[in-house]
Parts: structure tokens; C-alpha cells; sequence
């Protein structure tokens, strides 16, 4: 794998020659929403969808779009035997597929939707499984993300970008929109082990519990402060774009539990199979960590295709600050 290798040259050196097939095929429906992103209103894709998805989320219209565009690109590759969306209640069982199929996936295919209008950025993020056997039900997706053999996300922005693992790293590929191609851009990502960046929406900062507000507390008092150092708060509004940025820098993201997903019984915002596990995974492939405050996610047992979980991923020191605060605190 080397620096300018198209995406379709990496992965034929897979031991999986099928995982390939449905990796190429992820990466088509990846560029066909890049362009549909790209045209904006000239496409008319803006604005509300008028419909809910099974969270009871306003959908955008390029919500139903873009999963639409995974349930047509992606059961062709002949690969897959079952898929599970977001925006779907169910799971969404492939039609006659191959005897060799053996993968199931998981996917946001927009995340940060409420960015669309105003052109900020979005994205799409999956994660392949594999079928233990048997017939295909919503509990064959249940699996721990630690079972995860493939994941990755797509950034719609100033460039399109494709970071992906396989368990090998985390590689960045761009989008080459000349030639229609993924060219590895970036192999070998890494995150620092320390930062001074942080993501997390402040609007929630009154329901936060006491370990979030002490770390956040403290990186914004500074050089004042018992950090010693001055932070800089960064927030993109898309998981995608927030944890890129990352990627890219170093930093923490955080999406915590809080009081008020509590009163609602909800144990988070984010999704554990469609958001969750697959950017742990490529968080803890560039040397990060990714934790819920108390537990390592990859190691969480899935109890339903949606389930939301508290998310803290990024610089492995600065995720280990934030869990001892979680060991320390009685709140």
C-alpha cells in the first residue's frame, strides 16, 4: 500500500477478495452522494423531508436519498445478506443473494444532516460484520464492535475523503474527482497521544454530570487553570467532520450522557452500531481511544439495532483523563 494508490489497487492486496467487492462498492455510493452533495439546491436535495425516521428525528430530504443510494449500490457487489440503516426500523435482508455471501453492514449514510442547508459538513459512516450463520435477524447485528472487520467514514466537504480500516491502520483516500477514483492520500493515520482540541456541543453544558464538567471546566479555564495550558473547543455540528478533525490534528470528541438524555431514558445521543462502534474502531487503529466514560465501546454487548450510547473517542491520554474523572466521581 503506497502513498497515490487508487483505493481499488489497496484493496486487492486483501486476503479477502470478497470484503473487497463490497468495500468498491461502498466507495461508488460513496462518490454518488459526493456529487449530489456537491450540486446542493441545483440538485434539489435542501431542505425538510417532512417525515420522521424510526428516532422520531426530522429527516432531511438527503437522508432518505442517501440511504436509498446504499440499498441500490451496495446488494449488487453480491457480498452482502443483510444491511441495517439508521433511518431504517428494521434490518433490510438482501434478495437472492450470492450462496458466498457472508457480510452484514451497518451505516449512517448521512450524518449531520441539519448541515446541509447551510453547505457545513457531512458524511457517511458504515461498518462491516461478519454472519455467524444461520438465518439473518436483527440479532445477527448485535455483535460487539470488537468483532467489527471492516469500518470506515466518508467526509463531504471542501474535499471528499474515504478513511477506512480493515484492522490494518487507518488510511485516508480522496476523492480525485478527474478520474472518479479514491487515491490514498493519507496511509497511516495517526493521533497524537496528547492534544489540546476538544469537540462537545456547550449547549449542553448545564445537564452535564460532574465528570464532563469538571474536564471541560478545566480545559477552559486554561493557562489559569490546573491544566496549565490553554484549550481551543471545536465543533462542527457532524460526527463526521468533528472526529476527522481529529484524525487529522488530535483532539477529544465528546457526545456524553447527560441529565437530560437521562430524564428521557436514554443512555446517549449517538448510535452504538451505526456511529459508535465503526469510529471506535478507526479512532483506536490510529492509536486513540474511544470509551463511553466507563467502559471501553468496542467491548459493549449490543441490545438493539438502535441503541445510543455515551461517546468520548480521540487522544488516548486525554480519553483516560476524562475516564478517571468516571472512576472518581459518585455522580
Amino acid at each position: 500500500m503506497n502513498k497515490n494508490d487508487t483505493l481499488e489497487q489497496c484493496i486487492s492486496q486483501l486476503a479477502d477478495a470478497d470484503l473487497g467487492q463490497l468495500i468498491m462498492a461502498v466507495a461508488e455510493a460513496c462518490c454518488e452522494l459526493s456529487a449530489l452533495v456537491q450540486q446542493g439546491e441545483l440538485a434539489g436535495i435542501l431542505g425538510a423531508a417532512g417525515s420522521s425516521n424510526v428516532q422520531g428525528e426530522d429527516q432531511k430530504k438527503l437522508d432518505i436519498i442517501a440511504n436509498d443510494v446504499f440499498l441500490e449500490k451496495l446488494p449488487p457487489c453480491g457480498q452482502l445478506l443483510a444491511m441495517a440503516s439508521e433511518e431504517m426500523e428494521d434490518i433490510y435482508p438482501v434478495n437472492k443473494p450470492s450462496p458466498e455471501a457472508k457480510y452484514l453492514i451497518t451505516f449512517d449514510p448521512l450524518d449531520g444532516s441539519s448541515n446541509i442547508d447551510v453547505n457545513g459538513a457531512v458524511g457517511t459512516i458504515f461498518s462491516v460484520l461478519t454472519h455467524a450463520g444461520g438465518d439473518v435477524s436483527s440479532e445477527s447485528f448485535l455483535q460487539p464492535g470488537s468483532q467489527q472487520i471492516c469500518a470506515g467514514y466518508c467526509l463531504y466537504s471542501s474535499a471528499t475523503m474515504l478513511i477506512l480500516t480493515t484492522g490494518d491502520g487507518a488510511h485516508g483516500f480522496t476523492l480525485d474527482t478527474s478520474s472518479g477514483s479514491f487515491v490514498l492520500s493519507h496511509p497511516h493515520m495517526q493521533l497524537p497521544k496528547t492534544t489540546t482540541d476538544y469537540s462537545i456541543n456547550a449547549a449542553y453544558q448545564r445537564h452535564w454530570f460532574a465528570p464532563i464538567k469538571q474536564y471541560i471546566d478545566e480545559c477552559v479555564a486554561g493557562k489559569d487553570g490546573v491544566r496549565g495550558e490553554n484549550f481551543n473547543m471545536r465543533w462542527a455540528g457532524a460526527m463526521v467532520g468533528d472526529v476527522h478533525r481529529i484524525m487529522c490534528k488530535g483532539g477529544l470528541f465528546l457526545y456524553p450522557s447527560n441529565k437530560k438524555l437521562a430524564s428521557e431514558g436514554k443512555q446517549g445521543k449517538l448510535r452504538l452500531l451505526y456511529e459508535a462502534n465503526p469510529m471506535s474502531f478507526i479512532v483506536e487503529q490510529a492509536g486513540g481511544a474511544a470509551t463511553t466514560g466507563e467502559q471501553r465501546i468496542m467491548e459493549l454487548q449490543p441490545d438493539g439495532l438502535h441503541q445510543r450510547v455515551p461517546v468520548i473517542m480521540g487522544s488516548e491520554v486525554e480519553v483516560q483523563r476524562v475516564t478517571s474523572y468516571h472512576d472518581n466521581s459518585a455522580v
